[in-house]
């Protein structure tokens, strides 16, 4: 099968996330003239290592792109499968001034380096200063790109001083209603760093 995306697909479901799959999910928190904000996009990744930098996508205007243009920081914590109900939860759309942490019974805590919440029990949070938003084609399409200043680890998940992410089981997005839960590594030696 091939088609165009501006011809359509002819399918009953939009196959492009299915493609991309799976996703890590931004568990993003933020703080607003209306109070705080907590919702999760799949459109996310890590993308520099120097200084550390991180990117999600929203499609829409959501309450945490406003937050984050109007105060210039968020947080992103990871998603762990224990968490999956109320991250869930927290991804309906809710009208403004809504408190999705207490909405969802999600604990949060005051981040260290900027002045924002985070998810208290992720395994992982990144506390962020934005760096750029960019608008994307389409209708409200947006890419917001953000620097790390702050990395919380979870305690139980460094084993022998490597993050273990199968001491929590992230959880990814696939398409459609789709979602998977990371159970089993396997490493690989790259070629230029065999003997």
């Amino acid at each position: 099968m091939f088609y165009r995306p501006e011809d359509g697909h002819g399918l009953p479901h939009n196959p492009f996330s299915a493609v991309v799959t799976p996703r890590p999910i931004a568990w993003v928190s933020t703080r607003g003239q209306m109070g705080d904000n907590l919702a999760p996009y799949s459109f996310f990744n890590a993308i520099a290592y120097a200084p550390p930098q991180v990117m999600f996508a929203s499609t829409g205007r959501k309450h945490s792109v406003t937050n984050i243009e109007a105060t210039g920081v968020f947080a992103i914590s990871i998603v762990e499968d224990a968490a999956r109900e109320a991250m869930n939860l927290s991804s309906g759309s809710y009208p403004a001034g809504t408190d999705e942490f207490t909405l969802a019974g999600v604990e949060r805590a005051e981040c260290e380096t900027i002045p924002c919440p985070r998810v208290a029990a992720a395994p992982a949070t990144f506390e962020c200063r934005l760096t750029q938003v960019i608008t994307l084609p389409g209708k409200d399409n947006f890419l917001i790109l953000g620097e790390v200043t702050g990395v919380h680890l979870r305690d139980d998940c460094l084993v022998g001083g490597r993050f273990d992410v199968t001491r929590f089981r992230p959880v990814a997005r696939s398409g459609y209603r789709d979602y998977a839960v990371v159970t089993e590594l396997f490493q690989m030696v790259r070629p230029d760093e065999r003997p």
